[in-house]
């Protein structure tokens, strides 16, 4: 595959007990679609994939090395105990320069659960995308190295075609892997697993004296900031399933996602979420819901009072998290105890308007502490509330006294002027149907640089279209 060897995945050294092996099954046709060329040489890979890659992350040639797996693991899927689940569309094919090398869409394993095992190219592009996204966002996230297209057909909702996706990460581990063994009561692998953990992921706390205390204490906090992080750029994950978190904290398994268009807290993403589990603004409590999971699941290994002890940080994590990058969106540098007020008071104006939240926090970064403006005014439905707010607002500027120009320099550097719209990645897509993968190509290099003004893709930052609010994605998505 490269200079260097693919080296089998870590996981192995666990035993048969946490993974099968499987083998990939071949398409038809397949074409390189995407390729990451600067996750590639970082990898030690060609910066043109070969003809021989992509036959390899097709799943129709097995890499040099590669010993492909499957794991096994459980979880909660919509609040409820879904049992064992597993890698139904996965294959851990192994390691390369530390990361863990994914194919997803190669084929059935023991966990596709009577599904074909396959993904579909709308689904892919997505994911393909969105871990891109995401990463130029500087949101902890599983990567994307590549997107194989091919004609294969594949059955969902209707005919489509298939495409794989390689998927690279430090670790897949998720959740769902320690409460798999805690619900069978096995508890020797439930300590095998955690003890990996750490020594893989985790060294700093081997020395701890209550180690696996000191594990979920750091989950906790990696998972906090993670869902600041995405509530800071309106990101919404569509199914956060305790099978869909990551213990190292990355945004993993991207299906029905999706990002704010006009700010609504109860926006749900996923027309599969019927109940709105999963909406906007229950993502904070859903990462907290699904932190005792875990928690329970590694009672065998702490007491029970130091995993309370544990959850019970989450919630100063996660505000204290959320405060510090709602600070950075306004530009601001001291802490305050009117912050809140501040903030919410601003929620509820974006609420009342349905005002875009990207373009919103876009243009609030050119905001003159002196001027009235107008083109920020303008986005609200009620200017003499903002008028109000913006008041206030030009105070905290004031008794900050940081220059202008810093202050709106730092705004620009962390409210982005891009991100992936539904429209932008279905526009992708139905030209990928098409055999053009150009769009795509275009929108990860935008992406990548998601704060940069980019003139030329300027249209690319502007409100969504009208067709786009006739777009859905579900759990198949």
């Amino acid at each position: 595959m490269s200079a260097t060897p693919l080296l089998p995945a870590g996981l192995r050294r666990l035993g048969p007990a946490f993974f099968s092996e499987v083998q990939s099954e071949p398409v038809r046709s397949p074409q390189m679609a995407a390729w990451n060329a600067e996750l590639a040489e970082q990898l030690g890979l060609p910066a043109q994939p070969t003809e021989a890659l992509c036959e390899g992350l097709a799943g129709n040639a097995l890499l040099s090395e590669a010993a492909p797996i499957a794991s096994v693991y459980a979880g909660h899927q919509f609040g409820v105990w879904a049992g064992q689940l597993g890698d139904g569309r996965a294959m851990l094919l192994g390691e390369l320069a530390g990361q863990e090398i994914q194919l997803k869409g190669a084929g059935q394993t023991p966990y596709s659960r009577r599904a074909d095992g396959r993904a579909v190219l709308r689904s892919s592009i997505r994911e393909y995308l969105c871990s891109e996204a995401m990463h130029g966002l500087g949101i902890p996230t599983t990567r994307a190295l590549a997107l194989v297209a091919s004609p294969e057909p594949v059955w969902r909702e209707t005919l489509e075609t298939a495409a794989i996706v390689t998927r690279v990460a430090p670790s897949f581990l998720r959740f769902g892997h320690f409460e798999h063994f805690y619900y069978r009561q096995d508890h020797a692998a439930l300590r095998a697993l955690a003890d990996y953990a750490m020594a893989r992921y985790f060294p700093h706390l081997q020395g701890e004296a209550h180690p696996y205390q000191a594990l979920l204490d750091e989950v906790v906090e990696r998972t906090a900031e993670l869902i600041a992080d995405w509530q800071a750029v309106g990101f919404c994950h569509g199914v956060m399933n305790t099978d869909n978190m990551s213990l190292l904290g990355l945004t993993i398994d991207y299906g029905p996602f999706g990002f704010l268009d006009g700010f609504d807290a109860g926006h749900v993403c996923n027309h599969s979420d019927h109940q709105g589990r999963y909406a906007y603004g229950q993502q904070p409590e859903v990462g907290l819901f699904n932190l005792n999971c875990l928690a329970q699941a590694l009672l065998p290994l702490l007491e029970r009072e130091e995993a309370i002890a544990a959850l019970r940080r989450y919630q100063g994590d996660f505000e204290a998290a959320l405060a510090e990058r709602f600070r950075a969106k306004l530009g601001l540098v001291v802490e305050d105890a009117d912050d809140w007020q501040l903030f919410t008071r601003l929620f509820d104006l974006l609420q009342a308007g349905k005002t875009d939240w990207t373009i919103f926090w876009r243009a609030l970064s050119r905001f003159d502490s002196q001027g009235l403006n107008a083109p920020i005014r303008d986005l609200f439905v009620d200017r003499p509330a903002f008028d109000a707010w913006a008041w206030d607002y030009k105070a905290r500027l004031a008794a900050e006294g940081r220059p202008q120009a810093e202050r709106q320099a730092a705004m620009l550097a962390v409210n982005p002027k891009y991100i992936l719209r539904n429209h932008l990645a279905e526009q992708a897509i139905r030209a990928a149907k098409d055999g053009d993968f150009s769009e795509i190509s275009r929108l990860q290099a935008l992406l990548a640089r998601p704060f940069d003004e980019h003139p030329a893709f300027e249209s690319y930052a502007g409100l969504p279209p009208d067709w786009a609010s006739t777009l859905s994605v579900s759990c198949s998505s």
